[in-house]
């Protein structure tokens, strides 16, 4: 919205330092400045505003250390951090970049069904929620809305590196440059369904190359493929997102960890100086989905202030399946889903740790007549309360290993 205010000004009226919001630096950190001022100052009104209707945590005794302290905290916070990165993006970004469209839909699409979920939990008092079919249900209608845009919408594109390199003009018109004038890529942008595999010299794969066996024309065919496969990631990680929220700011500020690295990847992605320097996938359009995810990041770290030992409110499903969707469906549109699962690395132990011991208990019981366990309690991080470790340090060191898990998702943009 400011973007074409300031564009109309800039270009109409040459409005000293109007210009400054062609710069996608600039608008990302102001998103940042009023996500986090969003949540700061807001949070607490809508802490006050839940804690009035009553809308609290029910806690199931599990027989964990201050467990039971939680009873009646309140929760769909959720709402405070889908307001903190729909706002800014829709002051800051440029709304008719199909990727910007996307993640929008994306955050307010999962935040509804989170929020069903929560309002069943609160006020019908029914604490399975929203029926887990309804939840996948949803998952998957946004799997192929997400997977359907990218696949056919004319916007979606990549550019190949040219066979005669392009010269620059000047690098410091171009760093910012979503479009520049020219490069070392082709000028021509092409469709395509390839993504980025991690830690491979050649690392870029073709997913319509699994339909090759259809014989000529087989690339019109490769949605059959990609929809499934993006369906599978997003309802993957924002259920996986979902079980890691069980400690105060776990899920929040792992998320916050996640989105700086996904800034990174992006702005590299969609900068041709950049994607040349580090021999990446050039994606156009996609340096404005920076603005977004640094209101993701600051929409995080507001919350976070809240959600930290001892949390005054939880996120509920209304925030934690949102989280993980936003992450999920990043990850796509700049062609690095395959780097989630060390990226994500916490939310693929946690959910991990979930499969295996259900899927061991179901074993043993039907095999000896007694289910017996992997771990003292799923999620990981129950496995650990229960070994005696305070919550607090649990959510740190959790937070050191994301970090690490982060720094290194990075480095695979050079370690092939």
């Amino acid at each position: 919205m400011f973007y074409y205010l300031f564009e109309y000004l800039d270009k109409t009226f040459d409005l000293p330092g109007a210009g400054v919001f062609q710069f996608i630096s600039f608008r990302a950190g102001m998103a940042v400045i009023f996500s986090l001022f969003i949540t700061m100052i807001s949070g607490r009104r809508i802490i006050r505003m839940l804690q009035k209707n009553q809308v609290g945590e029910t806690v199931r005794n599990l027989g964990l250390e201050g467990q039971m302290k939680k009873q009646g905290t309140p929760t769909m916070g959720g709402i405070i951090i889908i307001a903190a990165i729909v706002i800014p993006t829709l002051l800051f970004a440029k709304l008719d970049n199909i990727y910007i469209i996307l993640m929008l839909i994306s955050t307010v699409w999962l935040g509804a069904i989170g929020f069903l979920d929560d309002y069943i939990k609160v006020f019908r008092k029914d604490k399975k929620g929203l029926h887990g079919k309804f939840k996948i249900l949803g998952q998957i209608t946004l799997g192929i809305i997400v997977g359907g845009t990218l696949f056919f919408h004319e916007g979606v594109v990549i550019r190949e590196k040219a066979d005669t390199p392009l010269e620059f003009h000047t690098t410091d018109e171009i760093m910012e440059m979503d479009v520049p004038p020219n490069g070392p890529f082709e000028m021509e942008s092409l469709k395509s369904t390839k993504t980025t595999i991690p830690f491979f010299k050649d690392n870029e794969f073709d997913y319509a190359v699994l339909l090759r066996w259809l014989g000529e024309g087989y690339e019109r065919w490769a949605f059959l493929v990609f929809i499934p496969i993006v369906i599978l990631i997003i309802t993957a990680v924002s259920n996986s997102a979902n079980m890691t929220d069980g400690l105060d700011g776990l899920a929040t500020g792992t998320s916050a960890i996640i989105g700086v690295t996904l800034g990174i990847l992006a702005y590299v992605s969609g900068n041709i100086v950049f994607a040349d320097y580090l021999n990446i996938m050039y994606i156009p359009m996609t340096g404005e989905l920076v603005v977004f995810i640094a209101a993701f990041v600051g929409a995080c770290i507001g919350f976070l202030w809240y959600n930290s030992y001892p949390a005054q409110v939880f996120m509920g499903d209304t925030g934690s399946l949102s989280l993980g969707g936003i992450i999920a469906v990043f990850a796509i549109v700049i062609r690095k889903e395959l780097l989630i699962p060390v990226l994500c690395g916490i939310f693929f132990v946690e959910s991990l740790s979930v499969i295996l011991q259900v899927s061991w208990f179901k074993y043993t019981r039907k095999k000896f007549g007694e289910g017996k366990r992997i771990f003292k309690m799923a999620p990981l991080h129950h496995h650990f309360q229960m070994l005696g470790y305070h919550e607090a340090k649990i959510v740190q060191r959790f937070f050191i290993i994301g970090i690490i898990l982060a720094v290194f998702s990075v480095i695979t943009l050079k370690l092939r």
